[in-house]
């Protein structure tokens, strides 16, 4: 277990910080074992599982506000389930998690899936419902503002154009490849975007426009609203902007937002108001991607991971490259 904090001590202290890697290490490694055998929710299990192993061993009272459903939904890592080895005593600790973040790439060992996981101080992070979420994102060294959920497709591609200066067809926009979004992605091929077409795990599509090397300057579209709460969770520490708005398909959808305190129903969520104060945003390869490389089994017993933790409050960025054995 970890030390235990000082009093003096913030309340996401260093230690805790590169904890989190462990984390999702750990739910990375044992859903790599899975990678290929086409069992969805085998995999899902097993990194569930990992994850709230793991989370048991930090000092910290943490609760988990997006997680993997509601109670009668998810027997672990549901919303409102406690964890950390610490309850009434540890630092309190909201937690938005997806222990595998791509189930059915690592179903199929396709890239870009992940462990994933962001922390804040209590209330630092929004309690988004499972539903949809119509997500606009591009990296940072922008004005802000420059992106806007209420303008179309073709007025943010401009004025990203015009900010960068250059012309809306040398703009690159990542979208899920989706039937939702063939109208979208036709629009964007109209204007002349190179358009990245990603199979699954949108919180590495957000991501990637923080990074030049992929050069990737927006993402567009919509997915889900968790997934939406941790990729901002990322850019509060990396920088860049992001605009989310909640999408219901029925009434039921509609009630689970009001449930949890969600009552303005079209409102578009800017980066703070997803992820604000200082927080955490943890992730492991499970399958190799943009992002970062995947678990590798090698011989004796040995595995390699690949992860990145960001902390908003310093704005460090920590690549982490580790080697487990399991004998």
């Amino acid at each position: 277990m970890s030390e235990k904090p000082t009093p003096a001590s913030k309340v996401l202290d260093r230690v805790l910080v590169l904890e989190m890697v462990r984390v999702t290490e750990a739910a990375a490694i044992a859903a790599s074992n899975l990678v290929g055998r086409g069992d969805e929710k085998a995999a899902d299990h097993a990194a569930v599982e990992a994850m709230r192993k793991a989370f048991d061993e930090l000092y910290m009272d943490g609760t988990v506000v997006i997680g993997e459903g509601e109670r009668d939904e998810a027997p672990m890592l549901f919303i409102g389930e406690k964890v950390g080895g610490a309850p009434g005593k540890g630092p309190k600790i909201d937690i938005a998690l997806d222990p595998l973040e791509g189930t059915t790439i690592t179903a199929k060992a396709g890239p870009n899936a992940l462990a994933v996981l962001a922390a804040a101080e209590e209330g630092g992070l929004l309690n988004a419902p499972d539903v949809y979420m119509d997500k606009i994102a591009v990296g940072p060294g922008y004005p802000e503002g420059v992106i806007d959920l209420d303008k179309s497709p073709t007025e943010n591609v401009k004025a990203v154009a015009a900010a960068k200066g250059v012309k809306p067809e040398d703009i690159i926009v990542c979208v899920l490849d989706r039937p939702r979004h063939e109208a979208l992605i036709a629009e964007l091929r109209g204007l002349g975007c190179g358009v990245v077409l990603i199979g699954d795990g949108d919180v590495a599509g957000v991501i990637a426009v923080t990074d030049e090397n992929t050069t990737i300057d927006m993402y567009m579209g919509s997915g889900g609203a968790p997934e939406g709460v941790l990729a901002a969770a990322a850019l509060r520490c990396v920088g860049g902007q992001f605009n989310g708005r909640l999408l219901f398909r029925n009434d039921d959808e509609r009630g689970r937002a009001r449930k949890w305190g969600i009552t303005d129903l079209n409102k578009i969520y800017k980066l703070e108001e997803l992820a604000k104060g200082d927080c955490i945003f943890a992730a492991t390869g499970v399958t190799s991607g943009s992002l970062l490389d995947g678990v590798k089994h090698l011989k004796g017993g040995r595995m390699t991971t690949e992860s990145v933790v960001m902390r908003a409050s310093s704005g460090t960025v920590r690549w982490i490259k580790g080697e487990h054995r399991t004998v």
